[in-house]
């Protein structure tokens, strides 16, 4: 019988899956023991529960069976034993295609149902990069990354259009204040801000610019936007190409330097922040001199310090809020979007579940860009549509662009009777002049651990440390 001979592209998969194995992802390649923890986890299994190639388990094995072939001395060794196999064919990518790219938006909520610590959407990041590599990807994913590369944002933004926006909005945050002097900077050297945005507020939604900027404005802030390396998204996230993740983020490390600027703000983007302030200084390799933090954080941090007076009177339509799984369950932003919430709105309403357990809005991991998906990513969406109708909220807010499109996208086909906005919309309208701010009273932070008596056991002595640390920073007495 003759032997198949295994296509160049599929060769060079194989060859780069050796290049890309680390001690994270053999880790979440051997760990897994099939006990289906992740199943339900999943929106799209429970929007499609009589196909079971949804399930977390079972994507990740289409890439563990390739692994365990190639790189398991039981796979190499009782192929059969093992369920191990080979990828021959461009037919065989075209089927990891389907997988890592269209049933899968990386949100990660499996990973923390895995009682193993299989970390799925790290596989499948790897699973897209690989087949990126030999240009294996959705026509979508194509474009975004090319305009990336080539033009410098995700939605090939020209330097011209964006500077044209940036002054359109000065221009209608002066009129708005009566105030010739509310400026948005650009290219202001030895700021202590240098404020990075989504190209889709450029594009489709300017009006965060200004509303960020008249925040700015109010709290005498030392400022500046860039003319270029303005893009804090980063397409390498969610198509696993970790050169082109590296190039992006260096871009905008790159321009915060040669502005001398103090602290990088991180407008509202999930993926955007993890990208910037989390993965990127490993994707490009780089120690960053600077700070950086989100917008979210900037925005608590003005009003907790008195630098702007908000009534939250004037947010009083009940609001929800969308944890974005990057910014949550990927970059523990928890509980700042909340007490943010909580003083610019008079009427904020949980959805259930949330934060680390809070579902996806289905936009996630790059959906947007990959149309030939959409009809499974609105079938899926059902679960996070219900969450949405049972608050019985008006407004759903999220703190990132993405789910924003996710969440309005949804919401149009199942027809709910809500809008979607952000945080930076609700503080721009809670604004006051100080002279006619109404007194806002911050909660104090509570140790809930004092008088409490913890048992803490464990065989590793750094986690006893890391541990006991914590609960006494808590006020809490510790026993071991």
């Amino acid at each position: 019988m003759a032997t198949q001979v295994r296509s160049h592209k599929a060769q060079k998969v194989l060859d780069r899956l050796s290049k890309k194995l680390n001690r994270q992802m053999v880790g979440s390649l051997i760990a897994c023991v099939h006990c289906g923890m992740c199943t339900d986890s999943c929106h799209y299994v429970q929007t499609h529960p009589d196909d079971p190639t949804y399930a977390p388990a079972y994507k990740a094995d289409q890439i563990r069976k390739i692994f365990k072939r190639h790189h398991d001395w039981m796979g190499r060794v009782f192929p059969w034993w093992v369920h191990a196999k080979t990828i021959l064919t461009d037919e065989d990518l075209e089927e990891l295609k389907d997988i890592a790219f269209g049933k899968c938006t990386n949100c990660r909520r499996c990973t923390i149902n895995c009682p193993m610590g299989v970390d799925f959407a790290t596989v499948n990041r790897m699973v897209r990069g690989l087949l990126v590599h030999v240009g294996v990807m959705p026509e979508g994913v194509s474009v975004v990354s090319k305009d990336q590369w080539e033009i410098g944002n995700q939605m090939g933004v020209l330097k011209e259009d964006y500077i044209d926006t940036i002054e359109w909005m000065e221009e209608e945050l002066q009129d708005e204040l009566g105030d010739p002097e509310a400026k948005i900077p650009i290219d202001k050297p030895d700021c202590d801000i240098v404020y990075t945005i989504n190209p889709r507020e450029v594009k489709y939604d300017p009006r965060t610019i200004a509303d960020a900027a008249k925040i700015f404005h109010y709290a005498g802030a030392n400022w500046t936007m860039a003319s270029e390396g303005w893009d804090m998204t980063n397409f390498g996230l969610f198509s696993g190409d970790d050169d082109l993740g590296g190039s992006v983020a260096k871009r905008v490390y790159e321009k915060v330097q040669e502005l001398n600027g103090k602290t990088l703000v991180i407008s509202e983007c999930g993926h955007g922040y993890r990208s910037t302030r989390c993965e990127g200084p490993n994707w490009g390799g780089v120690t960053l001199p600077f700070d950086s933090e989100s917008s979210v954080d900037t925005m608590l941090r003005y009003i907790k310090e008195g630098k702007i007076k908000v009534d939250k009177t004037k947010n009083s339509t009940p609001v929800t809020f969308h944890d974005s799984c990057n910014n949550a369950r990927s970059c523990g932003l928890y509980e700042e979007p909340r007490e943010l919430l909580n003083l610019v709105c008079t009427d904020f309403r949980e959805m259930y579940p949330n934060r680390a357990e809070n579902y996806c809005c289905t936009g996630g991991g790059g959906a947007m860009s990959m149309g030939e998906y959409t009809p499974r990513r609105l079938k899926s969406a059902e679960v996070k549509a219900n969450q949405l109708r049972e608050t019985g909220a008006k407004i759903v807010v999220t703190s990132c662009h993405n789910c924003v499109d996710g969440l309005s996208d949804l919401i149009k086909h199942y027809k709910l009777n809500m809008e979607v906005t952000q945080l930076v919309n609700l503080v721009a309208v809670a604004l006051v002049p100080p002279e006619k701010a109404v007194p806002v009273e911050v909660p104090k932070a509570v140790h809930t651990l004092k008088g409490y008596k913890i048992l803490v056991v464990d065989d590793e002595p750094d986690t006893l440390t890391y541990l006991t640390t914590v609960l006494e920073d808590n006020e809490a007495t510790t026993l071991q």
